[in-house]
């Protein structure tokens, strides 16, 4: 697959991307939340509300309320994460990785977003929208897996860093007074380095022994689109749906011996639905469902609980190579929104999530630890004056633990991995 973004995007995104070694804002698997201060504010619920300019990552038809904006953001996310390892009394050479609770460095994030909307006409807009899409890092000074080879094969820290930014340019077009749609092709860049997986640098246990760890930052470049509806059905009822394709991502040559399909890692499709209900002229009521696809990656969806030495299309790398272990993610978010004054406008969110991954690919997924299934969020806008306000959100991710025994990866050997997180994001909203 042959990519060529602009000299632009080849600069902008990079850029951004220097700041997400984890997600933006609290993580469903490793996608955010929801897009914009003001998304963020009612935990990612927004389908059928657009209200800044990053509201075309979310739907893309709800441009076309917005008018002439510009909206810049910045984000603090503070992930904690840490894995468990216990000695169940099993003989030697169990317990397969060092005993012990093991915690991830890293733990301040800072991250920017843009966007910009412009009104060509009374019935359409084309926006510009610049973001996270997603990611994942961890670092943990052991060699996690040493006891899996000779001794001084594994190094340390052992972890992934994973950053995803996306650009899109959106149209909206207002079909009647009460209908809009929206579509958004988008340009996608991530990267990524792994450290510490020396023990699985063999042809044993990969196709493409040199390219499985220690290779330092890869990049990837991908497209993609979103498309949208946004309906007023009722004066008091707004309806939302959106979807964006998988990216389709160039592949991580310097990790094909890691990543299934020879370093294949697109970005997988989503789904959501929305609803927006004024119970009264101030107070809004909002809920969204989300559906990501993790299952359509297979580097995310392949199991971990198998034994690669023992068969060779199990291999990592392989089409059928070892991955985390994820399935398909759905995702219920409820927000309210109160219009407390003409310059003040309160917001408070929450969503719940299924689990990512079962308890038999846990201690794999100490590399990835997306645990979390619960966000709260509260937000604000000030206006404070007729062209320009701030907004503010705050987030939550309650600590979740999943529970392990992969007896056939790590031998009979229990633990747990485990993830809380906060995240705030401040933007300035100008109004032209």
């Amino acid at each position: 697959m042959s990519i060529a973004p602009s000299a632009l995007s080849h600069r902008i995104l990079p850029l951004l991307a220097l700041g997400l070694p984890l997600a933006a804002q609290a993580t469903n698997g490793y996608s955010p939340t929801g897009f914009g201060t003001t998304n963020k504010g009612l935990a990612g619920a927004g389908v059928a509300l657009p209200q800044d300019s990053l509201a075309a990552a979310t739907n893309p038809a709800g441009m076309v309320r917005l008018g002439e904006r510009l909206d810049l953001g910045a984000a603090v996310f503070l992930p904690n994460r840490r894995f468990v390892a216990r000695d169940d009394g099993n003989p030697p050479p169990f317990p397969s990785i060092p005993t012990g609770r093991y915690d991830s460095k890293n733990d301040i994030f800072l991250v920017p977003a843009f966007g910009w909307n412009h009104r060509l006409n009374d019935r359409s807009t084309i926006g510009v929208s610049i973001g996270g899409n997603g990611g994942m890092n961890t670092e943990y000074d052991v060699a996690v897996w040493q006891n899996f080879a000779p001794p001084g094969v594994a190094s340390k820290p052992t972890g992934v860093d994973l950053g995803q930014v996306f650009m899109g340019l959106s149209y909206a077009y207002q079909i009647t007074p009460q209908h809009s749609l929206g579509i958004m092709p988008i340009l996608a860049y991530q990267r990524f380095k792994a450290e510490g997986l020396e023990p699985f640098d063999n042809p044993a246990a990969s196709v493409s022994p040199g390219h499985v760890t220690n290779r330092d930052y890869d990049n990837s470049w991908g497209y993609g689109a979103r498309i949208g509806w946004l309906g007023q059905v009722t004066p008091r009822l707004s309806l939302g749906l959106s979807y964006q394709t998988k990216l389709y991502m160039s592949k991580f040559d310097k990790y094909r011996g890691l990543f299934a399909e020879q370093g294949n890692f697109d970005i997988p499709a989503t789904l959501a639905a929305g609803l927006a209900f004024k119970a009264t002229p101030s107070l809004t009521l909002l809920f969204d469902y989300q559906r990501i696809y993790y299952g359509d990656v297979k580097a995310l969806h392949n199991s971990n609980n198998i034994n690669p030495f023992a068969n060779p299309a199990l291999r990592m790398g392989a089409d059928d190579g070892l991955g985390f272990g994820w399935d398909d993610q759905d995702i219920y978010k409820f927000g309210v929104q109160w219009e407390y004054s003409p310059e003040l406008t309160l917001r408070a969110g929450y969503s719940h999530a299924t689990q990512v991954f079962d308890n038999a690919q846990a201690l794999f997924n100490i590399l990835a630890p997306a645990t979390i299934r619960d966000h709260a969020s509260l937000g604000l806008t000030y206006r404070f004056n007729p062209k320009n306000a701030i907004s503010v959100a705050y987030t939550h991710a309650f600590k979740e633990k999943v529970e392990g025994q992969n007896t056939i990866f790590t031998g009979p050997q229990t633990g747990y991995v485990e993830m809380d997180q906060d995240g705030v994001e401040i933007s300035w909203n100008h109004w032209f």
